[in-house]
Protein backbone atom coordinates (compact mmCIF):
# COMPACT_ATOMS: atom_id res chain seq x y z
CA UNK A 1 0.00 0.00 0.00
CA UNK A 2 1.41 3.37 -1.06
CA UNK A 3 0.18 6.94 -0.98
CA UNK A 4 0.85 8.58 -4.33
CA UNK A 5 -0.29 12.14 -3.56
CA UNK A 6 -1.59 14.27 -0.69
CA UNK A 7 -3.73 17.38 -1.25
CA UNK A 8 -4.65 19.81 1.53
CA UNK A 9 -6.95 22.83 1.44
CA UNK A 10 -7.42 25.11 4.47
CA UNK A 11 -6.08 22.34 6.70
CA UNK A 12 -4.42 23.55 9.90
CA UNK A 13 -1.63 25.93 8.79
CA UNK A 14 -1.85 24.84 5.14
CA UNK A 15 -3.75 27.12 2.75
CA UNK A 16 -3.10 24.82 -0.18
CA UNK A 17 -0.71 21.92 -0.71
CA UNK A 18 -0.24 19.15 -3.24
CA UNK A 19 2.69 16.78 -2.93
CA UNK A 20 3.76 13.50 -4.51
CA UNK A 21 5.43 11.01 -2.16
CA UNK A 22 8.21 8.52 -2.71
CA UNK A 23 7.49 4.80 -2.51
CA UNK A 24 9.79 4.19 0.46
CA UNK A 25 11.27 6.63 2.97
CA UNK A 26 9.99 10.22 2.91
CA UNK A 27 11.86 12.58 5.25
CA UNK A 28 10.02 15.79 6.20
CA UNK A 29 12.40 18.37 7.62
CA UNK A 30 11.55 21.68 9.26
CA UNK A 31 11.65 23.75 12.40
CA UNK A 32 8.97 23.33 15.05
CA UNK A 33 5.43 24.60 14.33
CA UNK A 34 5.90 24.65 10.54
CA UNK A 35 3.36 21.94 9.68
CA UNK A 36 5.31 18.68 9.71
CA UNK A 37 3.03 16.96 12.22
CA UNK A 38 -0.07 18.38 10.53
CA UNK A 39 0.89 16.63 7.30
CA UNK A 40 1.19 13.24 9.02
CA UNK A 41 -2.02 13.87 10.93
CA UNK A 42 -3.90 14.49 7.67
CA UNK A 43 -2.85 11.07 6.37
CA UNK A 44 -4.03 9.28 9.51
CA UNK A 45 -7.29 11.22 9.31
CA UNK A 46 -7.91 9.62 5.90
CA UNK A 47 -7.27 6.17 7.37
CA UNK A 48 -9.62 6.19 10.37
CA UNK A 49 -11.67 9.38 10.03
CA UNK A 50 -10.27 11.21 13.03
CA UNK A 51 -7.10 12.91 14.19
CA UNK A 52 -4.64 10.97 16.37
CA UNK A 53 -4.29 14.11 18.50
CA UNK A 54 -7.54 16.12 18.57
CA UNK A 55 -11.18 15.19 19.11
CA UNK A 56 -12.95 18.07 17.34
CA UNK A 57 -12.93 18.27 13.55
CA UNK A 58 -13.32 22.05 13.64
CA UNK A 59 -9.90 22.34 15.28
CA UNK A 60 -8.35 20.94 12.08
CA UNK A 61 -9.70 23.78 9.94
CA UNK A 62 -7.52 26.80 9.14
CA UNK A 63 -8.54 29.36 11.74
CA UNK A 64 -10.07 31.92 9.32
CA UNK A 65 -11.77 29.41 7.00
CA UNK A 66 -15.15 27.64 7.11
CA UNK A 67 -14.04 24.25 5.82
CA UNK A 68 -10.98 22.16 5.06
CA UNK A 69 -10.32 19.38 2.59
CA UNK A 70 -7.88 16.47 2.70
CA UNK A 71 -7.43 14.15 -0.26
CA UNK A 72 -5.05 11.25 -0.71
CA UNK A 73 -4.58 8.93 -3.65
CA UNK A 74 -3.71 5.42 -2.51
CA UNK A 75 -2.25 2.62 -4.61
CA UNK A 76 -3.23 -0.78 -3.17
CA UNK A 77 -2.76 -4.33 -4.38
CA UNK A 78 -6.49 -4.41 -5.18
CA UNK A 79 -6.38 -1.12 -7.10
CA UNK A 80 -6.11 2.61 -6.50
CA UNK A 81 -8.47 4.75 -4.42
CA UNK A 82 -9.06 8.47 -3.94
CA UNK A 83 -10.06 9.32 -0.38
CA UNK A 84 -11.49 12.78 0.32
CA UNK A 85 -12.52 14.25 3.65
CA UNK A 86 -14.33 17.57 4.00
CA UNK A 87 -14.41 19.13 7.46
CA UNK A 88 -16.86 21.88 8.41
CA UNK A 89 -17.27 24.15 11.41
CA UNK A 90 -21.02 23.77 11.77
CA UNK A 91 -21.85 20.36 10.32
CA UNK A 92 -20.57 16.80 10.24
CA UNK A 93 -17.64 15.78 8.08
CA UNK A 94 -18.23 14.40 4.60
CA UNK A 95 -16.19 11.52 3.18
CA UNK A 96 -15.90 10.32 -0.39
CA UNK A 97 -14.24 7.20 -1.78
CA UNK A 98 -13.53 7.47 -5.51
CA UNK A 99 -15.95 10.38 -5.70
CA UNK A 100 -18.84 8.55 -4.02
CA UNK A 101 -20.03 9.73 -0.61
CA UNK A 102 -20.15 7.22 2.24
CA UNK A 103 -22.76 7.22 4.99
CA UNK A 104 -20.98 5.23 7.70
CA UNK A 105 -17.45 5.65 9.02
CA UNK A 106 -17.01 1.88 8.85
CA UNK A 107 -16.98 2.18 5.05
CA UNK A 108 -13.77 4.20 5.29
CA UNK A 109 -11.72 1.54 7.07
CA UNK A 110 -9.41 -0.52 4.88
CA UNK A 111 -9.13 1.94 2.01
CA UNK A 112 -5.96 3.35 3.56
CA UNK A 113 -4.19 1.54 6.40
CA UNK A 114 -1.81 3.63 8.47
CA UNK A 115 0.18 3.41 11.70
CA UNK A 116 0.98 6.62 13.58
CA UNK A 117 3.76 6.92 16.14
CA UNK A 118 5.01 9.97 18.04
CA UNK A 119 6.73 10.57 21.40
CA UNK A 120 3.24 10.95 22.88
CA UNK A 121 2.65 7.27 22.13
CA UNK A 122 4.50 6.47 25.37
CA UNK A 123 0.99 6.67 26.78
CA UNK A 124 0.48 3.25 25.18
CA UNK A 125 2.80 1.90 27.88
CA UNK A 126 2.49 4.42 30.71
CA UNK A 127 -1.14 5.39 30.91
CA UNK A 128 -4.47 3.71 31.63
CA UNK A 129 -5.77 0.48 30.05
CA UNK A 130 -8.01 2.62 27.85
CA UNK A 131 -4.95 3.54 25.75
CA UNK A 132 -4.06 -0.10 25.15
CA UNK A 133 -7.65 -1.01 24.30
CA UNK A 134 -7.73 1.86 21.82
CA UNK A 135 -4.47 0.58 20.32
CA UNK A 136 -6.05 -2.84 19.68
CA UNK A 137 -9.33 -1.40 18.44
CA UNK A 138 -7.73 0.94 15.86
CA UNK A 139 -5.71 -1.93 14.41
CA UNK A 140 -8.59 -4.36 14.26
CA UNK A 141 -11.04 -1.85 12.78
CA UNK A 142 -8.61 -1.12 9.93
CA UNK A 143 -8.31 -4.70 8.70
CA UNK A 144 -11.57 -6.23 9.95
CA UNK A 145 -14.76 -4.27 9.28
CA UNK A 146 -16.81 -6.86 11.18
CA UNK A 147 -14.82 -5.93 14.27
CA UNK A 148 -15.78 -2.27 13.82
CA UNK A 149 -19.48 -3.15 13.75
CA UNK A 150 -19.15 -5.58 16.68
CA UNK A 151 -17.41 -2.87 18.70
CA UNK A 152 -20.01 -0.25 17.79
CA UNK A 153 -22.82 -2.61 18.78
CA UNK A 154 -21.08 -3.56 22.02
CA UNK A 155 -20.68 0.08 23.03
CA UNK A 156 -24.32 0.81 22.21
CA UNK A 157 -25.58 -2.12 24.30
CA UNK A 158 -23.13 -1.31 27.10
CA UNK A 159 -24.51 2.21 27.26
CA UNK A 160 -28.05 0.86 27.57
CA UNK A 161 -27.08 -1.65 30.27
CA UNK A 162 -25.30 1.06 32.27
CA UNK A 163 -28.32 3.34 31.93
CA UNK A 164 -30.50 0.54 33.30
CA UNK A 165 -28.10 -0.05 36.20
CA UNK A 166 -28.20 3.61 37.16
CA UNK A 167 -31.88 4.38 36.79
CA UNK A 168 -33.95 1.25 37.49
CA UNK A 169 -35.09 -0.10 40.84
CA UNK A 170 -33.48 -3.41 41.74
CA UNK A 171 -36.49 -5.68 41.29
CA UNK A 172 -37.41 -4.26 37.87
CA UNK A 173 -33.79 -4.34 36.78
CA UNK A 174 -33.31 -8.02 37.57
CA UNK A 175 -36.30 -8.86 35.40
CA UNK A 176 -34.93 -7.12 32.30
CA UNK A 177 -31.14 -7.19 32.68
CA UNK A 178 -30.83 -10.66 31.12
CA UNK A 179 -31.85 -9.24 27.72
CA UNK A 180 -28.95 -6.79 27.76
CA UNK A 181 -26.59 -9.42 29.18
CA UNK A 182 -27.27 -11.72 26.22
CA UNK A 183 -26.69 -8.98 23.64
CA UNK A 184 -23.58 -7.72 25.41
CA UNK A 185 -22.10 -11.22 25.62
CA UNK A 186 -22.60 -11.87 21.89
CA UNK A 187 -20.63 -8.80 20.79
CA UNK A 188 -18.22 -8.98 23.72
CA UNK A 189 -17.18 -12.55 22.90
CA UNK A 190 -16.36 -11.62 19.31
CA UNK A 191 -14.32 -8.62 20.46
CA UNK A 192 -12.30 -10.64 22.97
CA UNK A 193 -11.59 -13.42 20.49
CA UNK A 194 -10.34 -10.93 17.88
CA UNK A 195 -8.19 -9.07 20.41
CA UNK A 196 -6.61 -12.27 21.72
CA UNK A 197 -5.76 -13.35 18.18
CA UNK A 198 -4.20 -9.93 17.58
CA UNK A 199 -2.09 -10.17 20.75
CA UNK A 200 -0.87 -13.65 19.76
CA UNK A 201 0.42 -12.23 16.47
CA UNK A 202 1.76 -9.03 17.99
CA UNK A 203 3.74 -10.78 20.69
CA UNK A 204 5.63 -12.90 18.15
CA UNK A 205 6.58 -9.94 15.96
CA UNK A 206 7.12 -7.48 18.81
CA UNK A 207 9.38 -9.95 20.61
CA UNK A 208 11.64 -10.30 17.57
CA UNK A 209 11.69 -6.56 16.88
CA UNK A 210 12.41 -5.68 20.50
CA UNK A 211 15.32 -8.12 20.56
CA UNK A 212 16.62 -6.50 17.36
CA UNK A 213 16.32 -2.94 18.71
CA UNK A 214 17.99 -3.84 22.01
CA UNK A 215 20.71 -6.05 20.48
CA UNK A 216 19.19 -9.11 22.22
CA UNK A 217 19.53 -7.51 25.66
CA UNK A 218 15.79 -7.41 26.41
CA UNK A 219 12.91 -9.86 25.94
CA UNK A 220 9.46 -8.36 25.40
CA UNK A 221 6.32 -10.29 26.35
CA UNK A 222 2.64 -9.44 25.87
CA UNK A 223 -0.42 -11.01 27.45
CA UNK A 224 -4.13 -10.20 27.27
CA UNK A 225 -5.59 -9.34 30.66
CA UNK A 226 -9.26 -10.23 30.95
CA UNK A 227 -11.70 -13.05 30.30
CA UNK A 228 -10.25 -15.42 27.69
CA UNK A 229 -11.55 -18.50 25.89
CA UNK A 230 -11.03 -20.68 22.85
CA UNK A 231 -14.15 -19.76 20.89
CA UNK A 232 -17.14 -17.42 20.78
CA UNK A 233 -19.54 -19.86 22.48
CA UNK A 234 -17.19 -20.41 25.42
CA UNK A 235 -16.60 -16.68 25.81
CA UNK A 236 -20.31 -15.91 25.72
CA UNK A 237 -20.88 -18.43 28.50
CA UNK A 238 -18.03 -17.00 30.58
CA UNK A 239 -19.26 -13.43 30.12
CA UNK A 240 -22.84 -14.31 31.10
CA UNK A 241 -21.53 -16.03 34.22
CA UNK A 242 -19.47 -12.95 35.13
CA UNK A 243 -22.42 -10.61 34.55
CA UNK A 244 -24.45 -12.72 36.97
CA UNK A 245 -21.67 -12.83 39.58
CA UNK A 246 -21.05 -9.08 39.48
CA UNK A 247 -24.67 -7.90 39.20
CA UNK A 248 -24.97 -6.68 42.80
CA UNK A 249 -21.68 -4.82 42.47
CA UNK A 250 -22.75 -3.33 39.13
CA UNK A 251 -26.04 -2.15 40.64
CA UNK A 252 -24.20 -0.54 43.54
CA UNK A 253 -21.71 1.23 41.27
CA UNK A 254 -24.13 1.99 38.45
CA UNK A 255 -22.02 0.59 35.63
CA UNK A 256 -20.80 -2.69 34.11
CA UNK A 257 -17.56 -3.77 35.78
CA UNK A 258 -16.54 -6.72 33.58
CA UNK A 259 -16.09 -7.27 29.86
CA UNK A 260 -13.78 -6.20 27.04
CA UNK A 261 -14.29 -2.51 27.89
CA UNK A 262 -12.31 -3.21 31.10
CA UNK A 263 -9.57 -5.42 29.65
CA UNK A 264 -5.88 -4.60 29.26
CA UNK A 265 -2.56 -5.74 27.79
CA UNK A 266 0.31 -6.58 30.14
CA UNK A 267 3.64 -5.55 28.61
CA UNK A 268 6.83 -6.91 30.18
CA UNK A 269 10.53 -6.59 29.37
CA UNK A 270 12.87 -9.09 31.02
CA UNK A 271 10.07 -9.95 33.43
CA UNK A 272 9.48 -6.32 34.46
CA UNK A 273 6.06 -4.71 34.04
CA UNK A 274 6.97 -1.77 31.81
CA UNK A 275 4.03 0.36 32.88
CA UNK A 276 4.91 0.24 36.57
CA UNK A 277 8.65 -0.36 36.72
CA UNK A 278 10.13 0.35 33.27
CA UNK A 279 12.46 3.28 32.74
CA UNK A 280 11.42 5.90 30.19
CA UNK A 281 13.96 4.49 27.75
CA UNK A 282 12.57 0.96 28.18
CA UNK A 283 9.02 2.23 27.79
CA UNK A 284 9.93 4.13 24.63
CA UNK A 285 11.60 1.10 23.05
CA UNK A 286 8.69 -1.12 24.09
CA UNK A 287 6.18 1.24 22.49
CA UNK A 288 8.25 1.43 19.30
CA UNK A 289 8.50 -2.37 19.16
CA UNK A 290 4.72 -2.64 19.37
CA UNK A 291 4.21 -0.06 16.64
CA UNK A 292 6.68 -1.76 14.30
CA UNK A 293 5.08 -5.12 15.06
CA UNK A 294 1.82 -3.65 13.77
CA UNK A 295 3.44 -3.43 10.34
CA UNK A 296 3.96 -7.17 10.24
CA UNK A 297 0.48 -7.95 11.58
CA UNK A 298 -1.09 -5.81 8.87
CA UNK A 299 1.03 -7.59 6.26
CA UNK A 300 -0.12 -10.96 7.65
CA UNK A 301 -3.79 -9.94 7.53
CA UNK A 302 -4.17 -7.92 4.33
CA UNK A 303 -1.16 -9.02 2.27
CA UNK A 304 0.60 -5.64 2.18
CA UNK A 305 2.23 -3.18 4.55
CA UNK A 306 0.35 -0.11 5.78
CA UNK A 307 1.78 3.39 5.54
CA UNK A 308 4.00 4.22 8.54
CA UNK A 309 3.87 7.72 10.05
CA UNK A 310 6.74 8.54 12.43
CA UNK A 311 6.47 11.97 14.02
CA UNK A 312 9.68 13.29 15.60
CA UNK A 313 10.70 9.81 16.73
CA UNK A 314 14.40 9.96 15.85
CA UNK A 315 15.11 12.67 18.43
CA UNK A 316 14.02 10.26 21.17
CA UNK A 317 16.44 7.47 20.15
CA UNK A 318 20.19 7.02 20.39
CA UNK A 319 22.18 6.68 17.16
CA UNK A 320 22.21 2.88 17.26
CA UNK A 321 18.45 2.61 17.57
CA UNK A 322 17.94 5.34 14.97
CA UNK A 323 19.95 3.27 12.49
CA UNK A 324 18.11 0.07 13.39
CA UNK A 325 14.74 1.78 13.01
CA UNK A 326 15.56 3.26 9.59
CA UNK A 327 16.92 -0.08 8.40
CA UNK A 328 13.79 -1.89 9.58
CA UNK A 329 11.37 0.44 7.77
CA UNK A 330 13.41 0.73 4.57
CA UNK A 331 10.99 -1.49 2.61
CA UNK A 332 7.82 0.26 3.85
CA UNK A 333 6.42 3.59 2.69
CA UNK A 334 7.27 5.79 5.65
CA UNK A 335 6.74 9.48 6.38
CA UNK A 336 9.13 10.62 9.08
CA UNK A 337 9.46 14.13 10.48
CA UNK A 338 12.55 15.65 12.06
CA UNK A 339 14.14 19.01 12.85
CA UNK A 340 17.75 17.85 12.44
CA UNK A 341 18.68 16.12 9.21
CA UNK A 342 21.19 13.27 9.30
CA UNK A 343 19.86 10.30 7.32
CA UNK A 344 22.20 8.28 5.16
CA UNK A 345 19.92 5.75 3.46
CA UNK A 346 18.03 6.42 0.18
CA UNK A 347 15.00 8.66 0.69
CA UNK A 348 12.95 11.53 -0.64
CA UNK A 349 13.46 14.79 1.24
CA UNK A 350 10.88 17.51 1.85
CA UNK A 351 11.63 20.83 3.56
CA UNK A 352 8.58 22.50 5.10
CA UNK A 353 8.36 26.09 6.26
CA UNK A 354 5.17 27.85 7.28
CA UNK A 355 2.91 25.29 5.66
CA UNK A 356 4.79 25.38 2.36
CA UNK A 357 7.12 22.81 0.84
CA UNK A 358 10.24 24.77 -0.04
CA UNK A 359 12.27 22.07 -1.78
CA UNK A 360 12.08 18.39 -2.72
CA UNK A 361 15.10 16.20 -3.33
CA UNK A 362 15.72 12.54 -4.13
CA UNK A 363 18.76 11.41 -2.16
Amino acid sequence: MKIETIELKNYRNYDSLEVALGDKLNVIVGKNAQGKTNLLESVFLCAIGRSPRLHKDKDLINWDKDFSKVKVRVNRHIGSADIELYLFRNQNKAIKINGIGIKKIGQLFGNLNAIYFSPDELKLIKESPDERRKFMDIDLCQFDKNYFYDLANYNKVLQQRNKLLKNSNESALKETISIWNEQLAISGAKIILARCALIEKLKVHAGKIHAYLTSDKEELKLSYQGIVGDNVAELQSLLLKKYSETLDKDIHLGYTTVGPHRDDIKIESNGIDLRTFGSQGQQRTGALSLKLAELEVFKDNIGEYPVLLLDDVLSELDETRQSKLLEFVSSVQTLITCTDYNINIPHKKFVIEGGNIKSIEDI
